[in-house]
């Protein structure tokens, strides 16, 4: 009977370990896959934020030939495309980026003549569809991080996602997120 007993528990304790081992291994692949959401999210930003700055050179060389009076909006662009390219662009350099592209976008209203320009027009559009591209890319972002950062802190993976190296994911991503290099663009002229 001792002899049955002690078969029982050694048995119970390996279904213990080996359903525990089960389930830390579901913890681990759910976070892994939820953390590379999260990474695919950073790269989708990146490739927008590429397209953006390419868009930028091709514009600005657009908008000169009407308006070459108006260096001063033009050089502001380029200045701002400038300081958002370099290596770790803020918040600050993009919003900065985007107020001059707004600027420099107004110019169309003052020249009818750009205005009717199917060149400015098509890439007016095009960097209006890169800019709702990018929103998207970071509300895809920011649901990613939502969802990893809730399975990490549910119960039971809250036990042992830090044991695991998971770490939390910030929302506010923009100067890890928006890295890239975006030094190298096309010239076009027209």
């Amino acid at each position: 009977m001792v002899e049955i007993l002690g078969w029982f528990w050694t048995s119970a304790i390996i279904v213990i370990v080996v359903a525990l081992l089960l389930l830390i291994i579901g913890i681990y692949n759910n976070l892994v896959g939820l953390r590379q959401n999260v990474n695919q999210g950073a790269a989708d930003i990146d490739a927008q934020l590429r397209l953006r700055h390419d868009l930028i050179p091709n514009l600005v060389e657009t908008v000169k030939g009407y308006a070459g009076h108006e260096a001063s909006t033009l050089e502001s662009v380029i200045q701002a495309r400038n300081a958002a390219a370099k290596g770790n662009p803020t918040s600050g350099e993009e919003k900065g980026l985007k107020l001059a592209l707004d600027n420099l976008l107004a110019l169309g209203e003052d020249y009818p003549d750009l205005k009717a320009n199917t060149n400015f027009q098509e890439l007016q559009n095009e960097l209006a569809d890169v800019e709702d591209k990018l929103a998207a890319s970071r509300r895809a972002l920011n649901a990613a991080v939502a969802r990893f950062n809730t399975s990490r802190e549910a119960f039971p993976a809250v036990l042992f996602a830090g044991a695991l190296g998971f770490q939390e994911a910030d929302f506010n991503r923009l100067d890890d997120s928006e890295q890239g290099t975006v030094d190298q663009t096309p010239a076009v002229a027209f």
